[in-house]
């Protein structure tokens, strides 16, 4: 009958904190623009082959630098004639699927290592903490990316590994720092003494507790990938061509600079409004879980203090 109770309990406070998510990024505007926004992107890199009018990758020399018109090429076309609009909806599915590959692969592994590190201490933490966490922090994360890129070669999968191994010790550092303040909670201590084991403690009683900082995070953390993608496809450590990415589609206006800034603008305002719409769903899911700075708990949250405001922005810049 307990159980029941308890599951009843728990449901109902996963229904009472999905509607009060709602109202909340509905009463925010800044987090429906940041959502709207995002949406747009999905749907463009999703549809990208029904949306675009033209092949990114065809060349047509005969139409090269071509200015925006509203019936030939809305964005106008690139040095090689190909068409600016459709390689940006391309672009968009390369920076996202870069950014959700790089923020998932840092979340699993910052996870794992924090959480042992917080739960079990000791010589783990001390061999976690002390030299592994800090011999990663002690290298800056963009140029451990360059590296690692430049050794193994461009590629998509070489650039979402290079991200993931340079960004994952910002988690790790977090979560190491929830876990060490939820486990000592009495429930943990409650739930060892009943003879639970360090598996189920942990999935059950200290990951949920941890999870809200952890989430925003890892909404920042997109931001921040969608800009190294963007940076070494720039530097021509990315996917290589004819792929189209943000990124090199930037470095490949340089030349254009006054006599076709469209080739600059329309990449550089997708890479700006995309990294915009990140950083206004990661504050509203901060403020959403953050009591102190709303006065409001939401339904559900068990209190875990979100990141400091000092806190640096995890990713691999």
């Amino acid at each position: 009958m307990l159980g029941g109770t308890s599951q009843w309990s728990f449901r109902s406070a996963r229904r009472s904190s999905g509607t009060f998510l709602l109202r909340s990024f509905q009463s925010h505007s800044l987090a429906t623009v940041g959502t709207l926004l995002l949406l747009l992107f999905v749907v463009g890199a999703l549809f990208a082959a029904g949306i675009a009018p033209h092949d990114p990758a065809a060349i047509d020399l005969n139409a090269r630098l071509l200015p925006p018109t509203l019936h030939g090429h809305l964005f106008g076309t690139d040095e090689l004639g190909r068409d600016i609009f459709s390689r940006v909806l391309y672009g968009a599915r390369i920076s996202l699927t870069v950014a959700t590959s790089v923020v998932g692969i840092s979340l699993m592994l910052g996870l794992v290592a924090g959480a042992m590190a917080g739960f079990y201490g000791g010589w783990m933490d001390t061999l976690l903490n002390v030299l592994v966490f800090n011999a990663f922090l002690s290298l800056p994360g963009i140029l451990l990316a360059i590296a690692f890129v430049a050794f193994l070669g461009p590629g998509l999968f070489n650039l979402i590994l290079a991200l993931a191994i340079s960004g994952w010790v910002g988690y790790a550092r977090l979560v190491r720092a929830q876990v060490l303040a939820v486990k000592e909670r009495e429930f943990v201590e409650a739930a060892r003494s009943l003879g639970a084991g360090d598996l189920r403690i942990l999935l059950r009683h200290v990951l949920p507790n941890i999870i809200q900082p952890v989430v925003v995070q890892a909404a920042i953390g997109l931001a921040g990938a969608v800009l190294a993608e963007a940076t070494l496809s720039f530097l021509g450590l990315g996917v290589p061509p004819p792929a189209p990415s943000w990124g090199a589609m930037l470095n490949d206006a340089r030349s254009h600079l006054f006599d076709a800034p469209y080739m600059v603008f329309f990449p550089a305002v997708a890479l700006m409004l995309c990294v915009l719409s990140f950083n206004l769903i990661g504050d509203a899911l901060r403020d959403w879980m953050d009591p102190r700075l709303t006065g409001v708990t939401a339904p559900g949250l068990t209190g875990v203090a979100a990141p400091a405001p000092g806190l640096s922005v995890v990713g691999p810049l």
